[in-house]
């Protein structure tokens, strides 16, 4: 029997987690497919229904559904409720299990590939969905010194904000004109863009998460999303002097983690990063 992995979102037709992911599992002799699974919302409930089946190991979840799938699902683990965000469903006999793998993947990213190390650091935090919970649990977990978060809709970061333990984080709209958002944004030293501005075949694909000269040389600056490999904010970002991070090396290392979660075994990282590399879409 052929196992089933796949990837539930909308949109999905940008990613590589289905190319990087059927590398490792053909690396490790298992008889499985990952496929991308485009998901609207009116159709999520019946898409999670269908891993409890006995040839579904799980699935990964992406933008929008990371917080709609979690009463979808039996349980989630401690790390995932806290972030109040699952990017991992893992099926274990019909019981379907949420996990946060994001946590990890993000924060390895930023001190192994990113040479970043957050404790002590204030953080501006670019967006409050699913990927923007974790990351901020993750940073505060971390020891950051203070978190902001900057999302259009303020009453989702607030909602972020209070969700969080230890005081260290804050709301503020990611709107309005420059100069408030300068003075918001001028004591950062890492800049976190986890909205969907810039990512291929989505509403803000091309557009910066925000103005590019408010980007300062002293920030490093990260970009979670992972295609294109230099976003319009990485290349903004690198031309004002910044040091940067894309999202490639946390889709990878998030999806090692899943990886492991649904088979048991240490997943091949060398072998999905070079695979995720070779798939990357590169503008002309």
């Amino acid at each position: 029997m052929t196992l089933r992995l796949g990837l539930i979102g909308d949109p999905v037709a940008h990613s590589v987690s289905p190319v990087f992911q059927q590398a490792a599992l053909d690396a490790l002799g298992l008889d499985a497919r990952y496929e991308a699974w485009q998901t609207p919302a009116a159709a999520l409930a019946g898409r999670v229904t269908s891993l409890r089946h006995p040839d579904a190991l799980g699935a990964n979840v992406t933008v929008p559904h990371k917080q709609a799938v979690m009463p979808l699902l039996d349980a989630v683990d401690e790390a995932a409720g806290h972030a109040g965000a699952v990017n991992t469903i893992v099926n274990r006999e019909g019981r379907l299990t949420g996990y946060n793998t994001d946590i990890e993947g993000f924060l390895s990213a930023l001190r192994l590939d990113g040479g970043f190390e957050p404790k002590g650091a204030t953080v501006a935090v670019l967006g409050a969905g699913g990927a923007a919970r974790a990351i901020v649990w993750g940073l505060v977990q971390a020891g950051a010194s203070r978190v902001l978060v900057l999302n259009r809709t303020v009453a989702r970061a607030e909602a972020l904000v209070s969700a969080m333990p230890d005081g260290k984080t804050a709301a503020a709209p990611l709107a309005g004109d420059g100069e408030a958002l300068s003075k918001l944004l001028t004591p950062i030293d890492l800049l976190v863009n986890c909205t969907t501005a810039g990512m291929l075949h989505a509403a803000g694909e091309g557009m910066l998460p925000l103005p590019a000269g408010l980007l300062q040389p002293a920030w490093f600056v990260v970009d979670i999303v992972a295609n294109p490999a230099v976003t319009p904010l990485l290349r903004a970002a690198a031309e004002r002097g910044c040091r940067t991070l894309g999202g490639l090396s946390m889709l990878v290392r998030q999806g090692a983690r899943s990886l492991e979660l649904w088979t048991g075994r240490p997943a091949p990282f060398a072998i999905m990063l070079d695979a995720a590399r070779r798939a990357m879409y590169e503008p002309a």
